[in-house]
């Protein structure tokens, strides 16, 4: 078993920095859910973003795989680097926020797959940064707050479904295989934390045309939930109005319903005929 993160922490005479968002997991059984989640084995490229302590980090490299360490605070750059001594894994100082996976992935010659604790404060800037690098990826299992989890992983209807569910489901695959209680972290955080798995897809789960406008209209119909589809893309201005109609005409989506109700697919056939006729003008 591996020193606790308190016990680490004590002995290099440092505390978590509430700032960047530290909260360590030591828990073994929760480390090892985490490890098993990313399916990693003999031969994998493994990159976790923000390694803190190398506990997890120990874990991937005992299933075999070749780990990069990313962790961009310098006071625990040198921790990992000697816990990590005699293992598969390589420490590299970077932020996860910025660092670019591809060249990793080509340097592994593999697709990658990115694993981590992440910073609950820097969470969806990070989730888009891989997600914007998903084709040298094959899937990214990160540790979140469980409520920003049950967004990602969300069906159409419910209230939870939203920006993250449809701008992440396009183009991943996404499950929660796995929950972990604020007690297993030092020091605890005010919230319960999930992992969320997204495996991500060859070719996107359905065509929107054009995936800038895609992310404009998806954002613009969430930006007023109350609002019906209608009124609230035609608030955004993507398109003029008669093309905005021509679109709901066209597709068979009524603008009456709310943006919660569309499913992935009908925001891209949204998209792909607002795409079209923005083509034709």
């Amino acid at each position: 078993m591996a020193e606790s993160p308190s016990a680490i922490l004590r002995r290099h005479g440092l505390r978590p920095k509430k700032a960047w968002g530290q909260n360590f997991l030591g828990d073994d059984y929760h480390l090892s859910s985490i490890a098993d989640a990313a399916s990693v084995g003999k031969g994998a490229a493994v990159v976790e973003l923000g390694a803190g302590l190398g506990h997890l980090t120990r874990h991937l490299a005992a299933a075999g795989a070749h780990v990069i360490a990313v962790e961009r605070d310098r006071d625990l750059v040198p921790i990992v680097r000697s816990e990590m001594e005699g293992l598969d894994v390589e420490v590299r100082e970077a932020n996860a926020a910025t660092v670019d996976l591809c060249a990793m992935a080509q340097e592994q010659g593999c697709k990658l797959t990115v694993v981590g604790n992440l910073p609950y404060h820097l969470s969806t800037e990070i989730l888009f940064h891989v997600e914007a690098q998903r084709a040298c990826i094959d899937r990214a299992v990160f540790l979140l707050q469980k409520e920003v989890t049950e967004r990602i992983a969300a069906a159409p209807g419910g209230k939870s479904y939203g920006i993250l569910s449809v701008l992440l489901q396009l183009h991943a695959d996404v499950d929660v295989p796995h929950h972990v209680p604020a007690g297993a972290f030092t020091p605890p955080p005010d919230v319960e934390s999930a992992v969320v798995r997204l495996v991500f897809r060859e070719a996107p789960r359905a065509d929107p045309g054009d995936e800038t406008l895609f992310r404009k209209v998806v954002k613009a119909a969430f930006a007023q939930r109350r609002k019906t589809l209608g009124n609230a893309l035609k608030s955004a201005r993507l398109v003029e109005p008669e093309a905005l109609a021509a679109a709901f005409a066209s597709t068979g989506i009524d603008p009456g319903r709310r943006a919660e109700t569309l499913s992935v697919e009908e925001f891209a056939a949204l998209t792909r005929t607002l795409a079209a006729g923005r083509a034709q003008a």
